[in-house]
């Protein structure tokens, strides 16, 4: 079951690909009906889909706009600082969580050259918190994606059957269009009062994971709502079992790679500016990857009651 509340993005694409083998057949004096073998179109054998791909990757959790939020807190109050973070990134995909359909159209709105991907857990339409994925759109095609709940019934919209909370986790696959090379990214928002729906999203998010229709790389970002000694996360990472079980594809947190053994590394600052918290947004990924750089950014601790996780990867060096 696919969702695609916002314009869906390999119709256009399509669309746009017809376009230039028309043009492409008429310049080089092919027939539309001439064989594909016969093709020789100019710049197709620049593409490498081996050849080794960095993305600068984000995953932030921007505080769901509620009334509740007064005086500085308010979205409307945040949402420029939001954006500017953003910005000053610059990152090639971008996962975010608890935002509502309005904070993310304020985000495309607000930034140049991003398309996104995702929709509202509550209806699998617009209504709810999205766990979307922004990506941009000249770099990258968007070969597939999808939504799925955290549930017994994955494929039904609203469902929820391990926590209090509806969770989700939206799914792309993007092809770089100078290279050709591929890559999935999944984002979830994992519950924050319920170990076990914790831990049997994980499990079935890894099993989406290793069942997935290419063997490219990944990456998993989120926030996780657990602790790096928690066991969802040791999970996520091989390191012990859930019901009998180990991860299908152990993960890495590309923050660790870097930092093995930094001390301040809390992710919720609740808008105070503290680093004393756990780490509990992540961005996860399978061992065949390098990590250029990772940080957890605080230049600006009233964008949210989340700082921003960063990470710098390279695919198939």
């Amino acid at each position: 079951m696919k969702h695609f509340p916002y314009p869906h993005p390999r119709r256009q694409a399509a669309c746009a690909v017809v376009a230039l083998l028309l043009v492409s057949f008429s310049a080089v004096g092919i027939s539309a009906g001439a064989p594909l073998a016969a093709l020789e179109l100019p710049g197709l054998d620049l593409l490498d889909p081996t050849a080794p791909l960095e993305v600068r990757v984000m995953t932030f959790n921007i505080r769901v706009a509620t009334p509740l939020d007064r005086m500085g807190k308010s979205w409307n109050r945040r949402k420029d600082t939001v954006i500017d973070v953003i910005r000053q990134f610059s990152p090639d995909v971008l996962g975010l969580q608890e935002a509502l359909k309005h904070q993310v159209d304020a985000i495309v709105d607000g930034l140049d050259g991003y398309d996104v991907i995702g929709v509202g857990r509550s209806d699998g339409q617009t209504r709810g918190e999205y766990s979307c994925i922004l990506y941009r759109k000249d770099r990258f095609e968007l070969s597939d994606s999808d939504t799925f709940w955290l549930s017994d019934t994955p494929e039904i919209a609203g469902s929820k059957s391990w926590g209090m909370f509806t969770r989700i986790c939206t799914w792309g696959r993007f092809v770089d269009r100078d290279t050709g090379r591929a890559f999935y990214m999944y984002n979830t928002h994992l519950d924050n009062a319920s170990s076990q729906a914790r831990e049997r999203g994980a499990d079935l998010m890894m099993d989406r994971l290793a069942a997935r229709a290419y063997d490219d790389p990944f990456i998993l970002t989120g926030d996780l709502n657990a602790g790096e000694d928690s066991r969802v996360l040791q999970y996520l990472k091989g390191q012990t079992l859930l019901d009998s079980d180990i991860s299908p594809v152990p993960l890495v947190d590309t923050f660790r790679l870097i930092h093995p053994n930094r001390q301040d590394v809390g992710t919720t600052g609740g808008y105070r500016g503290a680093r004393n918290h756990q780490k509990i947004d992540f961005i996860l990924a399978e061992p065949r990857i390098d990590v250029l750089d990772a940080q957890i950014i605080r230049d600006h601790g009233r964008s949210s009651d989340h700082y921003p996780v960063t990470a710098t990867i390279v695919m198939g060096s």
